[in-house]
């Protein structure tokens, strides 16, 4: 599995840690082990860019997922595929961590893990949908963090 972490958003990133994370979701949603993925922390600039082109909203938002080939949870037997890349911006996860009463880390492990969901076809449009995305996001992170 190659997990490409580029951070040029001029803020520290938790690097290391997201390694470990992403590694242990990839295992636990039993995805081939040689899936590659990529994640990127950009400023409020760009991720306010790339919000108005791919969303159509403007402002930056704390995290994007762009999926590329098709695949879902239970698929470590297919053939090694492309994830696609999460696009996080760590001061928009800071001000949110700061409103839910967490590290900018953790807020920044929850965003990363919901940005993986997104990669595998989980979705929070309808109620049920989002109950069922938002629950599976802290069980994985908060599996990952007991270990």
């Amino acid at each position: 599995m190659t997990i490409e972490i580029e951070n040029r958003s001029g803020s520290l990133a938790p690097t290391d840690q997201l390694h470990s994370l992403l590694s242990y979701c990839l295992n636990k949603l039993e995805l081939n082990p040689e899936d590659d993925l990529t994640v990127i922390f950009v400023d409020e600039a760009e991720m306010e860019e790339l919000h108005i082109k791919w969303m159509d909203e403007p402002g930056p938002t704390d995290v994007l997922s762009f999926p590329m080939d098709e695949v879902r949870r239970g698929s470590a037997k297919d053939a090694p595929a492309i994830l696609g890349d999460i696009i996080l911006c760590p001061s928009v996860a800071e001000a949110q961590a700061k409103k839910a009463g967490h590290s900018p880390n953790h807020e920044i492990f929850i965003l990363t893990a919901h940005g993986l969901l997104h990669l595998l076809g989980y979705d929070h449009a309808e109620k049920a949908e989002e109950i069922e995305m938002f629950s599976l996001q802290e069980e994985l992170v908060t599996n990952w963090q007991k270990l």
